[in-house]
């Protein structure tokens, strides 16, 4: 199993830690030839606009696109705006998964929060029953999902902060950034 982190901008380096822990094969992604040979990437939290505008200055963006049509990737914060069709702002998207994400909807980064969620899907595929705990940073909302995309995890009063379509997988918040890695090898499987 071999994944890539895209190290544009953000925190990769605490996916890399996490996949290391699991066992995984983690590279860095900067370039179109780095994909080669990968199972899965994450695309990391960090500044959406600005790992847009990087993708696009290192020409990554149809290999991204390209790659995922049939590999796995999951967008965590940031990533999760990149990897959507619609961020409701003028900057470069990869228009892989069918959600509409809002950024920074649930304030600034003094407004970061933490909170307990229950993921039926997780729960089920990692065969345990605890609440996954989730850390929320400057984080976007994805605002709906439509076609074949799902809700996975949604905060109490409704806003939806976990969403997959088929091997694409998005989150509001950020996995890496806990102990806990039922997401990560959720992601695995994706990847298998």
């Amino acid at each position: 199993m071999r994944i890539g982190v895209l190290a544009l901008q953000g925190d990769f380096s605490e996916h890399i830690s996490m996949l290391k822990r699991l066992g995984v094969d983690a590279v860095e992604v900067r370039l179109p030839k780095h994909l080669d040979g990968l199972n899965g990437l994450i695309i990391p939290g960090g500044e959406s606009t600005t790992i847009g505008k990087l993708a696009v200055a290192y020409d990554l963006m149809e290999p991204l696109k390209q790659f995922g049509q049939s590999h796995a990737i999951w967008g965590t914060c940031a990533g999760a705006i990149f990897l959507s069709k619609d961020a409701s702002s003028d900057q470069p998207l990869l228009g892989l998964m069918d959600i509409k994400v809002q950024r920074n909807a649930f304030g600034r980064q003094v407004d970061s929060f933490e909170t307990d969620l229950e993921i039926d899907e997780l729960m089920k595929a990692t065969g345990t029953e605890h609440a996954y705990h989730a850390v929320f940073i400057r984080a976007p909302l994805i605002e709906s999902v439509h076609g074949n995309a799902k809700v996975l995890s949604a905060l109490e009063d409704g806003r939806i902060v976990a969403a997959q379509e088929g091997h694409l997988l998005a989150t509001s918040f950020h996995p890496e950034l806990t102990s806990d890695t039922r997401f990560h090898e959720y992601f695995i499987s994706l990847a298998s």
